[in-house]
């Protein structure tokens, strides 16, 4: 049995300890947020936070995860309270179709979480590895950069 935290909440799987968390999540816990993009931790669709960094659930073995803090998108803010970086994402209309927006989403958290006035070059940074199909590369950033400007007045 592996226990770890999910989204704040302790929780356990008997599921084999080499099993993907992302299926873990997906299935057992039914959080069908983080996506099952290429299955080899290429695209990003499938990242969440394990103790606060951006990582690939897809080829991550549960087993790795004992003991730790895992937040998928659903543990990233709410209806009634969005993440700055979520209320970034509605207002520079990022989605297209969707489907890599919650990798997206986790990995720009992960990122202000560490450096809250990222510069392009550390926005490509932490970015790189995950694929957008619909090319939104220039919304995310500026979402980015917004959500870095109302995370950082928010501080003072």
């Amino acid at each position: 049995m592996t226990q770890f935290f999910l989204n704040g909440t302790p929780v356990s799987s008997d599921a084999p300890a080499d099993t993907p968390l992302l299926w873990v999540v997906r299935d057992e816990f039914k959080l069908k947020g983080a996506k099952f993009g290429c299955g080899k931790g290429l695209c990003g669709a499938c990242t969440v936070h394990i103790d606060g960094a951006a990582q690939r659930s897809c080829v991550m073995p549960l087993a790795a995860v004992a003991g730790k803090r895992v937040t998928t998108i659903e543990g990233v803010g709410s209806a009634e309270q969005l993440h700055p970086v979520q209320q970034a994402w509605l207002d520079e209309s990022v989605p297209q179709c969707g489907y890599c927006q919650p990798g997206q989403i986790m990995s720009a958290c992960a990122l202000l979480a560490k450096n809250p006035d990222p510069d392009d070059a550390a926005i490509d940074a932490a970015m790189q590895g995950n694929i957008c199909r619909c090319g939104t590369y220039p919304r995310i950033r500026a979402a980015i950069k917004r959500a870095a400007s109302s995370v950082s007045k928010s501080d003072d």
